[in-house]
């Protein structure tokens, strides 16, 4: 029988108001993960009611930076306790391999939350240059309530984006969770629970977009909105947030280029490339999508990452042996069919996959996607398509190169490939994306700022600056003079 999860608002496990639920779909095997109470607009209210209270009064309000750090590293300690636990529990909710759960999103998710419990204590303002007459200085105080929207690739990692540091500023905060994947979020609330966070201080509504995530960006009570997603329902998200011009912060879609040059090293150049869409079955906004190849090495590179490509082993994402897994939904899989016909229909060259893999079972599996013969105006390269594609397209030199890069909407990551130094450096100035990797692809650090571009969003995640998006700024004056007679009365 499949577990039933319940919301989590100030401190208690509670069912919807509406009593409704929702069923939450195992990717891998196309059945039933759970069944999920469906929060609505009245449940958003209770959570951020409950977050208000928890920030104005009471333990958390009043508890010293370094108490709160203290309380986000333990909570770290016992994620890494239930590792594994939280990795199976991740792939079944939205068929992340078990290894890249296990060995990259988990370890990186407790990574980031010691990261931010370490700067707890460390937020602090300036005493400004003034005259001698005054003392002029700031406060970096917590922006109140935090609205955060998580997507479903990697709903915990992300989740944990958010959170760590909105808590680590002291804020508090509500998580509405993709729909599609809830349940892992709602059993990392178990552990934050258990170690003895305070009542109201995180809350978690699962529900649809439309309904509790609209509720969400939209409410008076919330001070901040941050947002992982779609750029399309970025946009949604900021038209909500309008309503009381709180501030947002989005990190949006990417059509991301990476771009080998003829004097990479080969191997590494197509195992790297690989990696950077196949990681995740694609589902990553920083994936390599465009992969731009010079002229002089393009059918040599083709070869080989087409034929490494091909033996790629789609399977079951708890199988340790599978290295890529489902993608996340039927209707996920549907769209990245439409785009796959689109660009057959646009004149691209199908070199390989490109059909749904059926050998492993009743999930939504799909083969690696090679495409060649792609142009700037194809959709296939301009528009997101969030799964296991490559569109691969020939460049001459760097101007040819970084023309080609730039010519989309999207600015999130760019990947070179180069053993020039200079011409590295030079790339990553001319490339307009928020991180630029060069010789390796779609890598994170928690000390290391994300975000993007364009329409790829604003704000940052992770790094020290992040914190900006959780603090504002209050200037204090104090007059140290005789007293001021302006008017000489």
């Amino acid at each position: 029988m499949a577990a039933f999860y319940q919301l989590f608002i100030d401190g208690k496990w509670v069912d919807a108001a509406s009593g409704r639920t929702f069923e939450s779909i195992n990717p891998g095997t196309g059945e039933v993960n759970g069944v999920v109470a469906e929060g609505g607009e009245e449940d958003i209210d209770r959570a951020v009611n409950a977050a208000r209270r928890a920030f104005e009064s009471g333990p958390w309000a009043k508890m010293a930076p370094g108490d709160r750090g203290r309380l986000l590293y333990k909570a770290a300690q016992k994620m890494s306790e239930k590792l594994d636990f939280l990795a199976e529990t991740e792939s079944k909710d939205n068929g992340l391999l078990i290894n890249e759960t296990k060995h990259i999103a988990m370890p990186a998710t407790v990574d980031v939350l010691e990261f931010y419990a370490g700067l707890a204590n460390k937020v602090q303002g300036d005493t400004l240059a003034s005259p001698a007459d005054r003392l002029n200085y700031t406060l970096k105080e917590p922006i109140g309530v935090v609205g955060a929207i998580v997507p479903w690739n990697f709903p915990i990692m992300i989740t944990m984006w958010k959170l760590a540091p909105a808590l680590a500023a002291g804020n508090t905060i509500v998580i509405k969770p993709a729909e599609q994947t809830p349940i892992s979020t709602l059993e990392l609330m178990k552990i934050f629970e258990d170690v003895g966070f305070p009542d109201g201080v995180i809350n978690v509504v699962p529900g649809y977009g439309e309904t509790a995530g609209q509720a969400l960006a939209s409410h008076s009570g919330v001070d901040k909105v941050a947002f992982t997603g779609s750029t399309h329902t970025g946009r949604l998200i900021m038209q909500a947030a309008t309503k009381h011009l709180k501030p947002v912060s989005l990190e949006l879609g990417g059509k991301n280029p990476n771009i080998v040059f003829e004097d990479a090293d080969l191997e590494s150049a197509v195992n790297g490339s690989l990696f950077g869409i196949y990681f995740a079955q694609g589902q990553v906004c920083a994936s390599g999508s465009r992969m731009f190849v010079q002229d002089s090495i393009y059918d040599e590179f083709m070869d080989l990452f087409a034929k490494k490509a091909e033996m790629i082993r789609v399977g079951d994402p708890l199988d340790p042996t599978s290295q890529m897994g489902p993608q996340v939904t039927e209707k996920h899989l549907q769209s990245i069919e439409r785009y796959v016909a689109a660009g057959v229909e646009e004149g691209a060259s199908l070199r390989t996959g490109g059909e749904r893999y059926q050998g492993a079972g009743g999930g939504y599996y799909y083969t690696p996607t090679i495409f060649e013969n792609v142009t700037s105006d194809m959709r296939i390269a301009q528009e997101e398509i969030f799964g296991p594609v490559v569109s691969a397209i020939r460049f001459t030199d760097e101007a040819d190169a970084l023309a080609k890069a730039n010519d989309t909407i999207y600015g999130l990551t760019s990947g070179v490939w180069t053993n020039d130094i200079k011409r590295g450096h030079r790339m990553a100035r001319g490339l307009k994306s928020g991180t630029v990797y060069i010789n390796t692809f779609s890598m994170l650090d928690s000390a290391a700022p994300f975000g993007g571009t364009k329409q790829s969003g604003f704000g940052r995640d992770l790094g020290i600056e992040a914190m900006d998006m959780y603090t504002q700024t209050k200037n204090v004056w104090v007059d140290l003079s005789d007293g001021l007679n302006w008017y000489g009365l």
